[in-house]
């Protein structure tokens, strides 16, 4: 409006208004351009347009097949042990941390989209699978194989977790030793231990990225235990069955943020929980220490309580259908 875009061949100011096409002249452009039959050629006989997609051999049926040897698409573990029937809502008792992490993680901490290092667990799968380290690609590219992306979660290269001080990446203390953050889920699953996750303000900030509230439940996460979440990842972790807890004095977290070694059992839920009860934390130290903190349960609304018993909204959703 007030300095001009240049100057034209008569030297005079050229301002925006002076070229910008009027409302009728925009009409026009798009009433000649904008016909019927251009549509009907552009969209009639479209597979016969694309002869080199017909050449993609795929099967058909009501019912989609799995190529088991793939690693880029795979049927993900998520309603191996549907039942119609809500789960009852249990406490959880001497959960082992995974991670105990500080303010601001990301949800690409969380769930990197990018390069897989060949000898992370991501790596030594695919290695195992024989992918070249030059066809590795990257988590974002192989994000519909949930052994990938599960061995990915909390791979981040900085993410940085308490439990192992001075060290960046996705590892953490197993009996006394350094180790993969996947490699870690597995033993204790293989033993049966719940497992917990520890953050400071503003856990899963970032990006909406979905993964980071699937891996997260994939790797046996039963609660994750913050001062604050970002929104949406905290209703992400509902939607994955997993327990999202603030504690309720913000300086408690002071109390466990070093306790590798310690037990947390979350006591005081059941099925008659209410949005944002209250809850007590169960800290027990390899010191032989007991000591309780107050917990928000962050099952904000009746519906994610329904989520959560059902284990999460996908099976929720299909518990509705078959109803």
């Amino acid at each position: 409006e007030n300095e001009p875009l240049g100057y034209g061949s008569d030297g005079h100011p050229v301002f925006l208004a002076d070229i910008w096409p009027s409302s009728e002249e925009i009409e026009e452009a798009m009433n000649s351009s904008l016909k019927p039959d251009v549509f009907q050629k552009l969209y009639t006989g479209f597979s016969d347009q694309n002869p080199k997609w017909n050449e993609i051999k795929s099967s058909t049926g009501n019912v989609y097949e799995w190529d088991r040897q793939s690693t880029y698409i795979q049927e993900p573990p998520f309603f191996d042990t549907f039942t119609p029937t809500p789960r009852d809502i249990e406490e959880i008792i001497d959960a082992k941390p995974l991670g105990i992490f500080g303010d601001s993680v990301t949800t690409d901490h969380i769930s990197p989209a990018g390069a897989i290092k060949k000898d992370s667990p991501g790596g030594r799968y695919l290695v195992d699978h024989h992918v070249d380290f030059a066809d590795f690609n990257s988590y974002g590219s192989r994000r519909g194989n949930d052994r990938i992306m599960t061995r990915g979660t909390f791979a981040n290269v900085r993410i940085k977790n308490l439990m192992v001080p001075g060290v960046e990446g996705g590892v953490t203390k197993l009996n006394g030793e350094t180790v993969a953050i996947y490699d870690a889920a597995e033993a204790h699953a293989a033993n049966g231990t719940p497992l917990v996750v520890i953050g400071g303000e503003d856990y899963g900030m970032g990006s909406s990225r979905d993964w980071a509230a699937k891996g997260t439940s994939l790797l046996g996460v039963k609660a994750v235990i913050t001062k604050s979440f970002e929104r949406i990842h905290r209703s992400n972790l509902v939607g994955m069955g997993v327990l999202p807890c603030n504690f309720v004095n913000k300086e408690d977290y002071d109390r466990v943020k070093d306790l590798a070694d310690a037990t947390f059992s979350l006591i005081g839920i059941g099925n008659d929980i209410k949005p944002q009860s209250q809850a007590t934390l169960v800290v027990k130290t390899t010191a032989g220490e007991s000591f309780d903190i107050p917990v928000v349960v962050r099952l904000d609304t009746p519906v994610e309580i329904d989520y959560y018993r059902a284990g999460g909204i996908l099976p929720y959703v299909l518990g509705q259908i078959i109803a």
